[in-house]
């Protein structure tokens, strides 16, 4: 029993890190290059790379709670709430 509650949160929390990360590198696609810069935020080619890589490795299972996944979450989250809205303010 405790080995299916485990598995079934691992695999929700996999899903839920996927989706975040998958939205923050197809945001990051979609953001206009000039936006970053004007903002005060690196390029968009790091952010790219980070999003991009924190994509990857959220589709392999045994990295998503590993420190390499948690890492890659933290990176998009700082995408999603810090760099998209500013972006999203001088866009809008």
């Amino acid at each position: 029993m405790f080995d299916l509650t485990q598995n079934l949160v691992v695999l929700v929390l996999w899903v839920v890190f996927g989706v975040v990360k998958i939205w923050a590198f197809v945001d990051c696609v979609r953001a206009p290059a000039p936006a970053f810069p004007a903002v005060g935020r690196v390029s968009k080619i790091l952010w790219l790379i980070l999003t991009g890589v924190s994509l990857l490795t959220g589709l392999i299972p045994g990295l998503t709670l590993g420190i390499i996944g948690i890492a890659g979450l933290v990176a998009s989250l700082i995408y999603l709430f810090d760099v998209r809205v500013r972006i999203r303010e001088i866009t809008s």
